[in-house]
């Protein structure tokens, strides 16, 4: 098992709310971190995807109130989202009794569709974590070029070859397509979902135009749109945000779009080696978007934007704090990494705390205007540090 850096936060939560929900894609790691955090303490695991597991569940608040001394585990918990409102009662009812903290931990593989469900009926009752694929954190600055390419889906970039990785992929991206989405109730062609998906990979952290995306699908703009929000939910497609200052600038609004894991960007686009990865066009924004998510996974309670002016000043990636303070960051990558003019004419205007350009390399030392080169390593630790997550 691999050392999660979620995993003190998530022990954290259990020992101080009554209910905490770990949301994340299919295949990331949740079962496996709940169940390593859970063993410390009793604690039953349901499967609610299991037919045996869902018959245990048929007196539900008879069956639960048994375990109430138990944490008890529900995974995939959209399944049964009559549950809330019952875990609502007991969870009040524990408290009256003094037992406040670490009665439910639930698991989901949707972001907004677990919180809408959850929303009202645990409202002060739950916190809610998200664990993503495994980040450079969590494997070693050895693992680099591995992870970017592999991605960070446990069981992709632990295969024993690259192409029996992409093989793992290529079935997972069919999987969510002919089984998962299903499940979630929404019915649209697996195909025009896929077409959609490997759309936006060829498209990695392009300006998000939906009606380009409807006409070339050849759909409606609404349905497009709800396809692509269908994937934002779902944790694997990433809607970067544009950030708005007074700058009397004329400011790039519409957001950038990301597929989240870059295994899954590579594989959509039938790239399976380092050597056609490298030299696929898409290699820059690849490992732009996949330095993103690994600042973004360490972050904590900061913003994530992009900056970009109609005269041609642009951030890649904008870190907002909750001081009001800006990190700008810059991602490259060339071994020999340099600012781009567009870079230096945005800090102008943002006048950011720290400034960064990040590579892929190990070294760092300073450049002009008070900014550093940095591996992607050290920035993670650095943005883990100021949140205080590591």
């Amino acid at each position: 098992m691999f050392d999660r850096l979620l995993k003190p936060r998530l022990t954290r939560d259990l020992d101080e709310s009554p209910a905490v929900a770990l949301l994340g894609p299919r295949q990331a790691g949740k079962t496996t971190l709940a169940l390593y955090v859970a063993a410390s303490r009793p604690s039953l695991y349901l499967d609610l995807e299991s037919p045996s597991d869902r018959a245990r569940l048929d007196d539900p608040e008879r069956f639960l109130t048994q375990h109430r001394d138990t944490l008890v585990i529900l995974d995939e918990v959209h399944r049964m989202p009559g549950l809330f409102p019952l875990l609502r009662g007991l969870i009040d009812k524990a408290r009256r009794a003094g037992r406040r903290h670490g009665l439910f931990l639930l698991l989901g593989s949707a972001g907004l569709d677990l919180l809408a469900q959850s929303g009202e009926t645990l409202a002060g009752r739950i916190s809610y974590l998200e664990l993503g694929p495994l980040q450079l954190l969590e494997t070693g600055p050895r693992s680099l070029d591995a992870l970017w390419l592999r991605g960070g889906f446990p069981e992709s970039f632990s295969a024993r070859s690259d192409a029996a990785s992409l093989r793992w992929r290529q079935s997972f991206v069919r999987t969510y397509l002919e089984r998962d989405v299903p499940s979630f109730g929404l019915r649209m062609p697996a195909e025009t979902l896929r077409r959609l998906w490997t759309m936006l990979a060829h498209h990695q952290g392009g300006l998000l135009n939906v009606a380009e995306l409807s006409r070339s699908l050849g759909i409606e703009v609404r349905t497009a749109g709800r396809y692509l929000d269908l994937l934002v939910d779902l944790l694997l497609v990433r809607r970067l945000q544009s950030w708005h200052a007074n700058v009397g600038k004329r400011l790039v609004k519409s957001p950038k779009v990301y597929v989240r894991d870059s295994g899954l960007v590579h594989a959509l686009l039938g790239l399976g080696t380092q050597e056609a990865l490298l030299s696929h066009p898409v290699a820059g924004a690849s490992f732009e978007g996949w330095v993103i998510e690994n600042v973004a996974a360490v972050a904590g309670e900061a913003t994530c934007h992009f900056y970009r002016t109609s005269g041609g000043a642009e951030v890649d990636l904008l870190l907002a704090w909750p001081d009001g303070s800006l990190w700008a960051i810059e991602i490259k990558r060339s071994s020999a990494p340099k600012a781009a003019r567009g870079f230096h004419e945005a800090c102008e205007d943002l006048k950011p705390a720290r400034r960064f350009v990040v590579y892929p390399g190990g070294d760092r030392w300073p450049v002009a205007a008070g900014g550093e080169v940095i591996g992607v390593e050290e920035l993670c630790l650095e943005v883990a540090a100021a949140a205080g997550v590591a």
